[in-house]
């Protein structure tokens, strides 16, 4: 009997953490989300930029695909929707161009699209995470000229 009330004394002592060490693990937990929380946050947002470059790159292939069937690029009123749903008059479309309808940005935009363009033969644009012509950093346009 002396053996298990010493025991249960020696478990009473030394389970649990006191509030001392609670609040030291809580300090440390805060600093790392302090100094690393910002970081990840610019980085999930280049990754925007960077999905939304890509998602240009393969529609520009996509309008190049079109372009082989129909003999040019959809005009800018057909628009990318050209790449899903046959445009009326157009012969030799075989479609469809996209697996699903046409994607968003990844700030959930439609892509801009223009045929011919100002600056090519076509464009693609997102105005980027403000929505509005120009920018900088997240707020720049991204397009599938540089």
């Amino acid at each position: 009997m002396i053996v298990a009330s010493n025991t249960r004394l020696m478990f009473s002592r030394s389970s649990g953490f006191t509030l001392m060490e609670m609040l030291v693990v809580l300090a440390i937990l805060g600093l790392l989300i302090g100094l690393v929380g910002p970081q990840v946050l610019n980085q999930l947002g280049g990754a925007k930029s960077k999905t939304a470059a890509i998602q240009i790159k393969d529609l520009e292939q996509t309008l190049e695909m079109y372009k082989l069937d129909v003999g040019r690029f959809p005009t800018t009123e057909q628009g990318l929707d050209a790449l899903v749903n046959r445009p009326e008059g157009v012969s030799g479309w075989n479609g469809p161009y996209l697996k699903s309808n046409v994607p968003q940005d990844p700030w959930k935009r439609d892509y801009l699209y223009r045929y011919p363009g100002e600056r090519g033969s076509i464009e693609v644009i997102s105005y980027g995470q403000d929505g509005q012509p120009g920018g900088e950093g997240e707020d720049a346009d991204i397009s599938n000229w540089p």
